[in-house]
Protein backbone atom coordinates (compact mmCIF):
# COMPACT_ATOMS: atom_id res chain seq x y z
CA UNK A 1 0.00 0.00 0.00
CA UNK A 2 1.26 3.41 -0.80
CA UNK A 3 -1.20 5.92 -0.03
CA UNK A 4 -1.58 10.04 -1.59
CA UNK A 5 -3.09 11.93 0.92
CA UNK A 6 -3.80 15.86 -0.67
CA UNK A 7 -5.48 18.63 1.04
CA UNK A 8 -5.67 22.17 -0.26
CA UNK A 9 -8.39 23.62 2.19
CA UNK A 10 -6.05 26.06 4.27
CA UNK A 11 -3.00 27.96 4.21
CA UNK A 12 -1.02 24.67 4.10
CA UNK A 13 -1.18 23.09 0.93
CA UNK A 14 0.00 19.49 2.13
CA UNK A 15 0.30 16.38 0.85
CA UNK A 16 1.32 12.99 2.49
CA UNK A 17 2.36 9.49 1.83
CA UNK A 18 1.48 6.44 4.06
CA UNK A 19 2.66 2.50 3.41
CA UNK A 20 -0.12 1.33 5.15
CA UNK A 21 2.17 1.13 8.40
CA UNK A 22 2.91 4.62 9.14
CA UNK A 23 3.47 8.03 7.36
CA UNK A 24 6.88 7.75 5.23
CA UNK A 25 6.97 11.23 3.81
CA UNK A 26 4.84 14.82 3.89
CA UNK A 27 5.44 17.87 2.08
CA UNK A 28 3.71 21.13 2.86
CA UNK A 29 3.72 24.65 1.78
CA UNK A 30 2.45 27.39 3.13
CA UNK A 31 1.31 29.52 0.82
CA UNK A 32 -2.81 31.06 1.03
CA UNK A 33 -2.92 32.41 -2.40
CA UNK A 34 -0.94 29.82 -4.98
CA UNK A 35 -2.29 26.38 -4.65
CA UNK A 36 -1.76 25.32 -8.25
CA UNK A 37 1.84 26.14 -8.26
CA UNK A 38 3.23 24.40 -5.35
CA UNK A 39 0.85 20.91 -5.44
CA UNK A 40 1.88 19.13 -7.94
CA UNK A 41 5.86 20.03 -6.74
CA UNK A 42 4.97 18.66 -3.07
CA UNK A 43 3.28 15.68 -4.38
CA UNK A 44 6.54 15.19 -6.64
CA UNK A 45 9.03 16.01 -3.95
CA UNK A 46 6.92 13.62 -1.46
CA UNK A 47 7.16 10.94 -3.76
CA UNK A 48 11.01 11.45 -4.76
CA UNK A 49 12.00 11.27 -0.69
CA UNK A 50 10.95 7.81 -0.59
CA UNK A 51 12.38 6.30 -3.77
CA UNK A 52 8.36 5.74 -5.06
CA UNK A 53 7.10 6.84 -8.48
CA UNK A 54 3.59 7.79 -8.94
CA UNK A 55 2.27 4.26 -10.16
CA UNK A 56 3.52 3.11 -7.48
CA UNK A 57 0.57 4.79 -5.19
CA UNK A 58 -2.60 2.49 -4.77
CA UNK A 59 -4.90 4.89 -2.70
CA UNK A 60 -5.46 8.61 -2.86
CA UNK A 61 -7.08 10.35 0.05
CA UNK A 62 -8.48 14.18 -0.74
CA UNK A 63 -9.11 16.82 1.45
CA UNK A 64 -12.94 18.10 0.98
CA UNK A 65 -12.93 21.40 3.04
CA UNK A 66 -14.70 23.30 3.90
CA UNK A 67 -12.19 25.65 2.42
CA UNK A 68 -11.88 28.78 -0.01
CA UNK A 69 -13.41 27.59 -3.30
CA UNK A 70 -10.18 28.20 -5.62
CA UNK A 71 -7.79 26.45 -3.33
CA UNK A 72 -10.03 23.33 -2.43
CA UNK A 73 -10.96 22.66 -5.86
CA UNK A 74 -7.57 22.39 -6.75
CA UNK A 75 -6.89 19.82 -4.52
CA UNK A 76 -9.95 17.81 -5.36
CA UNK A 77 -9.41 18.04 -9.41
CA UNK A 78 -5.73 16.92 -8.83
CA UNK A 79 -6.88 14.06 -6.26
CA UNK A 80 -9.65 12.73 -8.73
CA UNK A 81 -7.15 13.49 -11.75
CA UNK A 82 -4.31 11.38 -10.22
CA UNK A 83 -6.36 8.50 -9.19
CA UNK A 84 -8.57 8.33 -12.59
CA UNK A 85 -4.88 8.15 -14.58
CA UNK A 86 -3.90 5.51 -12.57
CA UNK A 87 -6.88 3.52 -11.77
CA UNK A 88 -6.90 3.60 -8.00
CA UNK A 89 -9.61 4.68 -5.52
CA UNK A 90 -9.84 8.36 -5.00
CA UNK A 91 -11.82 8.50 -1.03
CA UNK A 92 -12.45 12.49 0.52
CA UNK A 93 -12.53 13.31 3.95
CA UNK A 94 -13.24 16.55 6.04
CA UNK A 95 -10.04 18.03 6.16
CA UNK A 96 -11.75 19.67 9.63
CA UNK A 97 -11.14 16.31 10.94
CA UNK A 98 -7.23 15.82 10.13
CA UNK A 99 -6.63 18.74 12.13
CA UNK A 100 -8.45 17.25 15.13
CA UNK A 101 -7.22 13.83 14.33
CA UNK A 102 -3.32 15.32 14.20
CA UNK A 103 -4.42 17.10 17.87
CA UNK A 104 -5.54 13.67 18.99
CA UNK A 105 -2.25 11.89 17.80
CA UNK A 106 -0.36 14.81 19.82
CA UNK A 107 -1.95 13.50 22.67
CA UNK A 108 -5.00 15.55 23.05
CA UNK A 109 -7.97 14.15 24.72
CA UNK A 110 -11.35 15.84 25.97
CA UNK A 111 -13.46 18.76 23.89
CA UNK A 112 -11.83 20.38 20.86
CA UNK A 113 -13.16 23.25 18.33
CA UNK A 114 -11.50 23.38 15.01
CA UNK A 115 -11.89 26.35 13.43
CA UNK A 116 -9.82 27.47 10.39
CA UNK A 117 -9.51 30.62 8.29
CA UNK A 118 -12.91 31.38 5.83
CA UNK A 119 -12.32 34.86 5.24
CA UNK A 120 -14.70 37.66 5.06
CA UNK A 121 -14.35 37.94 8.97
CA UNK A 122 -15.79 34.50 9.37
CA UNK A 123 -13.91 30.72 10.01
CA UNK A 124 -15.43 27.12 8.96
CA UNK A 125 -16.12 25.17 12.46
CA UNK A 126 -16.62 22.19 14.12
CA UNK A 127 -16.78 20.81 17.67
CA UNK A 128 -15.10 17.36 18.91
CA UNK A 129 -15.11 15.10 21.54
CA UNK A 130 -11.32 13.38 21.52
CA UNK A 131 -11.36 10.22 23.46
CA UNK A 132 -9.00 6.90 23.46
CA UNK A 133 -9.94 5.49 20.46
CA UNK A 134 -9.68 8.89 18.29
CA UNK A 135 -11.55 12.18 17.35
CA UNK A 136 -15.15 12.36 17.22
CA UNK A 137 -17.19 15.43 15.32
CA UNK A 138 -19.78 16.22 17.31
CA UNK A 139 -21.23 19.15 15.31
CA UNK A 140 -21.40 19.38 11.70
CA UNK A 141 -18.96 21.78 9.98
CA UNK A 142 -20.53 25.55 9.38
CA UNK A 143 -19.15 28.74 8.57
CA UNK A 144 -19.86 31.80 10.92
CA UNK A 145 -18.50 34.83 12.55
CA UNK A 146 -16.31 33.57 15.62
CA UNK A 147 -18.25 36.00 17.40
CA UNK A 148 -21.57 34.06 16.57
CA UNK A 149 -20.58 30.68 17.45
CA UNK A 150 -22.35 29.55 20.88
CA UNK A 151 -20.54 30.80 24.18
CA UNK A 152 -19.86 27.24 25.35
CA UNK A 153 -18.33 26.61 22.23
CA UNK A 154 -15.69 29.16 22.16
CA UNK A 155 -14.59 28.58 25.47
CA UNK A 156 -13.17 25.29 23.85
CA UNK A 157 -9.94 24.13 23.30
CA UNK A 158 -9.06 25.81 19.70
CA UNK A 159 -7.29 24.18 16.76
CA UNK A 160 -6.74 25.86 13.21
CA UNK A 161 -5.92 29.43 12.46
CA UNK A 162 -8.69 30.96 13.99
CA UNK A 163 -7.84 31.46 17.14
CA UNK A 164 -4.80 33.84 16.16
CA UNK A 165 -7.16 35.86 14.31
CA UNK A 166 -10.14 36.08 16.45
CA UNK A 167 -8.32 36.14 20.06
CA UNK A 168 -10.86 37.94 21.85
CA UNK A 169 -13.53 35.40 21.07
CA UNK A 170 -11.45 32.24 20.65
CA UNK A 171 -9.25 32.86 23.70
CA UNK A 172 -7.83 29.13 24.19
CA UNK A 173 -5.21 28.48 21.01
CA UNK A 174 -3.90 24.99 20.57
CA UNK A 175 -2.07 23.10 18.11
CA UNK A 176 -2.05 22.65 14.59
CA UNK A 177 -2.73 25.53 12.45
CA UNK A 178 -3.12 23.44 9.09
CA UNK A 179 -3.90 20.47 8.05
CA UNK A 180 -1.42 18.31 7.49
CA UNK A 181 -1.00 15.89 5.01
CA UNK A 182 0.67 13.39 7.09
CA UNK A 183 -2.20 13.52 9.47
CA UNK A 184 -4.85 13.32 6.47
CA UNK A 185 -3.18 9.94 5.57
CA UNK A 186 -2.96 8.04 8.73
CA UNK A 187 -6.82 9.03 9.57
CA UNK A 188 -7.53 7.55 5.96
CA UNK A 189 -5.53 4.63 6.45
CA UNK A 190 -7.29 3.98 9.63
CA UNK A 191 -10.59 4.40 7.98
CA UNK A 192 -9.79 1.93 5.31
CA UNK A 193 -9.34 -0.72 7.74
CA UNK A 194 -10.89 -3.66 5.92
CA UNK A 195 -12.77 -1.55 3.19
CA UNK A 196 -11.96 -3.75 -0.27
CA UNK A 197 -10.42 -2.00 -3.14
CA UNK A 198 -13.00 -1.62 -6.56
CA UNK A 199 -11.82 -3.32 -9.56
CA UNK A 200 -8.59 -1.64 -11.25
CA UNK A 201 -9.91 1.05 -13.31
CA UNK A 202 -13.11 1.75 -11.31
CA UNK A 203 -12.75 4.84 -8.88
CA UNK A 204 -14.44 4.57 -5.73
CA UNK A 205 -15.90 7.65 -5.64
CA UNK A 206 -18.29 7.46 -2.84
CA UNK A 207 -17.42 4.82 0.06
CA UNK A 208 -19.90 3.48 2.88
CA UNK A 209 -20.79 6.19 5.53
CA UNK A 210 -19.61 3.55 7.30
CA UNK A 211 -16.39 3.20 6.86
CA UNK A 212 -15.96 7.27 7.79
CA UNK A 213 -15.49 8.55 4.51
CA UNK A 214 -17.42 11.47 2.66
CA UNK A 215 -17.72 11.28 -0.62
CA UNK A 216 -16.02 13.63 -2.90
CA UNK A 217 -18.06 16.40 -2.91
CA UNK A 218 -16.34 19.84 -1.96
CA UNK A 219 -17.64 21.60 1.58
CA UNK A 220 -17.79 25.03 0.40
CA UNK A 221 -20.66 26.01 2.63
CA UNK A 222 -20.97 29.42 0.53
CA UNK A 223 -21.20 30.76 -2.44
CA UNK A 224 -17.79 31.48 -4.52
CA UNK A 225 -16.30 35.36 -4.48
CA UNK A 226 -16.95 35.29 -8.83
CA UNK A 227 -20.70 34.86 -9.84
CA UNK A 228 -21.96 35.72 -13.37
CA UNK A 229 -23.51 39.05 -13.40
CA UNK A 230 -26.89 39.43 -13.05
CA UNK A 231 -29.14 39.53 -16.13
CA UNK A 232 -29.60 43.08 -17.44
CA UNK A 233 -33.08 44.58 -17.43
CA UNK A 234 -32.16 47.67 -19.91
CA UNK A 235 -34.10 47.28 -23.29
CA UNK A 236 -31.32 46.38 -25.88
CA UNK A 237 -33.51 48.76 -28.48
CA UNK A 238 -33.01 52.04 -26.79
Amino acid sequence: MLLLAIDTSTTAITVGLHDGTSVVAEATTLDARAHAEHLAPNIGDALASVGAEPGDVTDVVVGIGPGPFTGLRVGIVTGRTFAFALGVPVRGLTSLDAIAHEAWLGGRRGDLLVATDARRKEVYAAAYVLGDAGADRVTEPAVSRAADLPTQVRAMPTAGRGPGLYAEHLPEAVAPLDVSGGALADLAVRRIGGTPHPPTGELLQHVDPGHGFDGLEPLYLRRPDAAPAPPSTKSTLG
